[in-house]
């Protein structure tokens, strides 16, 4: 199962609490609250719409690059 550390600390870099973002995300905050942990491995599309969310390439949440850049021309 895949672990995801950024997607803790791309939450807090924009200030908010899990219970924040799952209020925005419109999920149970235990299964957002799995996936910072690496309980649970999140869908492709929360990935998506987090990168969208954070302005972030879904590569850097990944951890595959330290460039949190979205590549240019992607579709926002």
């Amino acid at each position: 199962m895949a672990y995801y550390p950024r997607l803790r600390d791309l939450r807090e870099d924009a200030d908010l609490t899990q219970d924040a973002l799952v209020r925005l995300l419109e999920m149970p905050k235990t299964t957002y609250t799995n996936y910072e942990q690496g309980k649970r491995e999140p869908p492709f599309s929360l990935i998506i719409r987090l990168a969208v969310m954070y302005n972030v390439s879904i590569d850097y949440i990944a951890g595959l690059t330290n460039n949190p850049t979205p590549p240019k021309g992607a579709n926002r």
